[in-house]
């Protein structure tokens, strides 16, 4: 937001107590912010596993930000957005205090309805935007951008006086910081830029007081820099060693760990494990061009998973042969020294070689004809 000129309040990064000090020094403002970065909202309202209450505080001295920071700093945050057992918090933002007179909201969103980007704003800021729409959607105010002329004058104009600007200099403030906060969304291929509270302050000025950013993942490649300020330390460990080797995993809490090629496949196969009253323990589409080695990475998260009692595979072998898969199977079986049962079905290319492969393997792989076959097998071998 700073490259981009949208006005926010001048801000320093802590990862310590003593840079947290340092921070309030160099910034030397009459009221300092000490915010958690975590991946999550809610934090004003946040518990730390300390017990210590709130991610978000004032403060008037730097020894009070060094405090601060000690009870945040390598604790973990539980908010309405975490996990029950919370995210760490390994950073800090020390941020200059600003005065606020109206908190207002102000965001661009993708939607499917318009074809492209809308600019969204309501008088009703710092607060639950999904309450506004549902108890006073009449405060929500849209104006649909066409993606090849960009955001009119026009149109800021009409959302600055919606959310009560009446002054020409401040209704010109309010566009700028709109327009500028468009140009960001624009380059940087967000797909979501809410600000929340989009405010303004006692001197008149608006700013972007705090903000969550999305961005396409489709576009990694010509936003690296972007994509390389990524913080995994809050993801499932899984998930990002999948993504390393070019796989989609999403954990689940059941214990029937599936490996599938095709999203829509695996979605079945979660389904129809449900259906014979099994739980399935994760999503993971190794996709239509997986190699051997992306089968073998692909155990190995599964079985990382300690409540995953057995194993399912079901591999449509259309760009994917059904006989690369078998070898991926049998090596990865073999490498991880294999404990659980596994059910493997496959049909589709070179199908037939495949279960050959499987067959002659000397492991202990239960096959199966088809997917009902498998689901029934993958729960019955648990039970057993």
């Amino acid at each position: 937001m700073d490259k981009y000129g949208v006005r926010t309040q001048k801000w320093r990064l802590a990862t310590t107590p003593e840079e947290a000090e340092s921070a309030a020094k160099d910034l030397n403002a009459v009221e300092f912010v000490v915010k958690a970065q975590i991946l999550a909202g809610g934090r004003g309202k946040g518990v730390f596993d300390n017990g210590f209450k709130g991610g978000v505080h004032l403060c008037k001295t730097p020894n009070e930000a060094r405090a601060f920071a000690e009870k945040m700093l390598g604790h973990k945050l539980i908010t309405k957005q975490t996990s029950a057992e919370g995210s760490p918090v390994n950073k800090l933002m020390i941020a200059q205090s600003v005065d606020l007179a109206r908190e207002l909201y102000f965001a661009i969103l993708m939607d499917r309805a318009y074809k492209g980007p809308v600019l969204v704003a309501s008088p009703q800021g710092g607060m639950d935007i999904e309450a506004v729409a549902h108890e006073t959607p009449e405060l929500i105010f849209k104006e649909a951008i066409d993606i090849t002329t960009g955001v009119k004058p026009e149109q800021t104009r009409r959302l600055a006086e919606k959310l009560g600007f009446t002054a020409e200099d401040k209704i010109r403030d309010a566009q700028e910081q709109m327009s500028r906060l468009y140009d960001l969304f624009l380059s940087l291929d967000a797909t979501q830029v809410e600000v929340n509270p989009f405010a303004e302050t006692t001197d008149g000025k608006v700013y972007a007081v705090d903000a969550k950013i999305n961005f396409d993942d489709n576009a990694a490649f010509r936003q690296q820099d972007v994509f390389a300020q990524g913080d995994s330390s809050e993801d499932d460990p899984r998930e990002v060693a999948a993504n390393k080797v070019g796989l989609n995993y999403v954990g689940m809490d059941g214990n029937i760990g599936c490996m599938v090629n095709g999203a829509g496949l695996a979605m079945a196969t979660m389904d129809i494990i449900k259906l014979y009253k099994g739980t399935p323990a994760n999503f993971l589409d190794v996709g239509g061009g997986a190699n051997e080695q992306q089968v073998t990475e692909a155990f190995k998260i599964l079985t990382s998973d300690k409540h995953v009692k057995a194993i399912l595979v079901n591999i449509f072998g259309g760009i994917m042969r059904c006989d690369t898969i078998a070898q991926g199977i049998i090596a990865a079986a073999k490498q991880v020294k294999l404990s659980i049962p596994l059910v493997v079905r496959l049909e589709g290319t070179n199908v037939a070689l495949g279960k050959d492969l499987l067959e002659k393997s000397g492991l202990p792989i239960i096959t199966a004809s088809d997917l009902d076959d498998a689901a029934q097998k993958a729960v019955a071998s648990i039970k057993h």
